[in-house]
C-alpha cells in the first residue's frame, strides 16, 4: 500500500512534485528541499543529493524554476502553473533507484558535491569536522 501511494521505484516523477510543492511555499536550497521532503514524509523518506540536484538542474533547464544568486531555487510562472496542476487527489510516484552505470555514479557524485557546496554556503561550520575526510576522497578521485 505504501509503495503504491508514494510510487517507489519510478525515477524522480514524484520527487518533481515534492520539489515544486516545497518551492511553492518559499525559495529553498537543495539541502533545505531535502529536509522539507523528509519532514513532509514524516521521516519515511529523504531524497538523496543524487536525486535532488540533477532534478533541480533539469527543472531549471525546463524553465520551471530558477536559481537565485543566494543559491536558493524559486518557481517561475511556468513552475507555479505546474504545481497548481499537481494539486489534485493523485500523488505522483517517488524514485529510489540506484545508479547502474559509470555515468550514473558520476552524476550521483556530482550531486553529492553540489549538496556539500550548499551546506558550505548555508551552514559553513557544518563541514569543518569532515575536512580531512573530504580531502582524502578528493585525492582518491584525482588518482582515478
Amino acid at each position: 500500500m505504501l509503495a503504491a501511494l508514494w510510487g517507489f521505484g519510478r525515477r524522480r516523477r514524484g520527487l518533481r512534485f515534492w520539489v515544486l510543492y516545497t518551492l511553492k511555499h518559499s525559495p529553498s536550497t537543495g539541502a533545505e528541499i531535502m529536509d522539507e521532503v523528509e519532514r513532509m514524509s514524516f521521516g519515511l523518506w529523504r531524497p538523496s543529493p543524487g536525486s535532488i540536484y540533477p532534478l533541480l538542474e533539469q527543472l531549471s533547464k525546463e524553465g520551471v524554476i530558477r536559481k537565485r544568486d543566494d543559491g536558493k531555487y524559486e518557481l517561475t510562472e511556468k513552475g507555479r502553473e505546474e504545481v497548481e496542476s499537481f494539486l489534485n487527489p493523485v500523488f505522483p510516484p517517488f524514485s529510489l533507484q540506484a545508479p547502474r552505470s559509470v555515468d550514473g555514479v558520476l552524476d550521483e557524485i556530482s550531486a553529492y558535491v553540489s549538496y556539500l557546496e550548499d551546506l558550505a554556503r548555508t551552514k559553513s561550520d557544518s563541514l569543518k569536522p569532515y575536512s580531512s575526510r573530504i580531502k582524502e576522497l578528493a585525492e582518491r578521485l584525482s588518482k582515478l
